[in-house]
């Protein structure tokens, strides 16, 4: 699927998700280790972009996608287990999601405790399956709204 303007990364189903979504929806990018299957149980729509890197994915899908301006962060990641917080364990691809984000002016992400994490993501509107083998790469976006003036 190739159409103007849109990131060929993309696919049907994923624009599909990302159009139907509404303002505070919450869509999660997951790493190939994050539960998908069983989450979507819940509710969540599945969706596969397998052998795709979460930061390529994030890239595309903002150019489409607005984030939520009235909360405190609209992007949020799963903090680490203690575990692997006292052993020191780094989280470089948090740096390259930050980096992303911190183009468009948004804030800090929001760490959220795993379990919580996973409850979270039971209530999103989509969960996508990347092929991300970063850990802790797994991410939530909350949708803003599109002003106005911006619908053409």
């Amino acid at each position: 699927m190739v159409l103007k303007g849109i990131p060929s990364v993309l696919s049907p189903e994923l624009l599909y998700a990302l159009a139907q979504m509404g303002h505070g929806d919450e869509l999660v990018l997951a790493d190939v280790n994050f539960p998908v299957s069983s989450v979507c149980r819940h509710g969540p729509k599945e969706i596969r972009a397998d052998g795709l890197g979460i930061p390529q994915l994030l890239e595309a899908i903002l150019k489409l996608f607005p984030l939520d301006t009235y909360v405190s962060s609209p992007a949020a990641v799963m903090d680490l287990v203690e575990a692997d917080e006292e052993r020191g364990l780094k989280v470089p691809i948090w740096d390259n999601y930050s980096q992303t984000l911190h183009h468009l002016g948004q804030r800090p992400l929001e760490k959220v405790e795993r379990f919580a994490f996973y409850e979270r993501a039971k209530t999103a509107f989509a969960v996508v399956a990347t092929g991300e083998c970063a850990l802790y790469g797994n991410l939530i976006l909350k949708k803003g709204v599109i002003p106005t003036d911006a619908l053409v």
